[in-house]
């Protein structure tokens, strides 16, 4: 049974109602991802919501919001590689790697801009990452970042992450007005941490170094120039316009269209005999809806995740 919620406002009953799709957000600084998650539900008066992973309070940029059956989908980007576009600080770090952070320790800097590209170059392809302490991951199932704010620190295993490119967006480290700080443009692997990589190329460059900003431009096939601010969504006459289709988190895979007794039979949960070329999971459509996802293997069609609008 669903109970109807409280408006913190009014104090009166709020009825929460299905709202199907994808909001595709441009997080605001401050934010964590719950929050922003929960402002949009409230706009939208939306029963249920989910977010596709999450994104620092210190960062903005695309974070894609799901609703109502969507949220079945929220786990596919999980695994997507990222892209962002870091201001990094050179000559100072900081606790937990970010502006946040107490000064650590002041170091001049030495390097030539040759230098510096000569070790963005070491930093690209894959290379091994001790997670931050200031991160979600968890110990025990307490989340490390809880236990840095204990001072606590406890060791960390190195992993194998992949940076496909660095690119130098702006570099003013050799001007007289910003001399310390540049903007990379990195496009990464899930589970990089880009706190890490700007600490760990400043240390190669001997000077130490911190992140002052951070703004996620791309996750899989889904970019920063689709995403929509939380203003705007809530100055919308109709929110609920802004939501893009259910499907949009797996808009990459394969999609095939069944005709209308193979929908029936998949609607059921009934596995097809396949003849096409397809293979894996794909998208399965009829008469251009979207009706879930299913996997073809061995010339079989098996319903994997559908949805249900009604």
């Amino acid at each position: 049974m669903n109970t109807p919620k409280l408006s913190r406002q009014t104090g009166r009953r709020v009825e929460r109602h299905n709202v199907h799709g994808i909001v595709l957000l441009d997080k605001p600084l401050g934010y964590s991802s719950n929050d922003a998650l929960h402002k949009a539900k409230r706009i939208l008066n939306a029963k249920k919501a989910g977010h596709t992973g999450t994104l620092d309070p210190l960062a903005t940029g695309l974070l894609p919001l799901c609703f109502g059956e969507a949220t079945k989908f929220s786990n596919t980007l999980l695994n997507s590689d990222k892209t962002y576009e870091a201001t990094i600080r050179f000559g100072v770090t900081r606790v937990g790697g970010d502006l946040e952070g107490e000064v650590l320790q002041e170091r001049p800097i030495k390097h030539t801009n040759a230098e510096l590209v000569s070790v963005l170059r070491q930093f690209t392809g894959q290379i091994m990452q001790t997670p931050p302490m200031h991160s979600a991951l968890k110990k025990e199932g307490v989340a490390l970042y809880e236990l840095a704010r204990k001072g606590i620190e406890i060791p960390r295993t190195p992993r194998a992450v992949r940076v496909h490119s660095l690119d130098l967006l702006e570099n003013t480290a050799f001007t007289e007005t910003t001399p310390e700080t540049v903007v990379l443009r990195a496009h990464v692997s899930k589970g990089t941490y880009i706190r890490t990589l700007a600490e760990d190329i400043g240390e190669a460059l001997g000077c130490g170094a911190h992140l002052t900003a951070l703004r996620r431009i791309a996750v899989g096939n889904l970019r920063i120039e689709e995403a929509i601010s939380l203003q705007t969504l809530l100055e919308h006459p109709d929110p609920t316009a802004c939501l893009q289709a259910v499907d949009t988190l797996v808009g990459h895979l394969p999609c095939v269209e069944l005709n209308e007794a193979e929908a029936q039979r998949v609607l059921q949960g009934q596995r097809l005999a396949w003849a096409g070329p397809e293979q894996g999971l794909v998208r399965i459509h009829h008469r251009e809806q979207f009706l879930g996802l299913a996997h073809i293997e061995a010339r079989r069609l098996q319903p994997s995740r559908l949805i249900n609008l009604n």
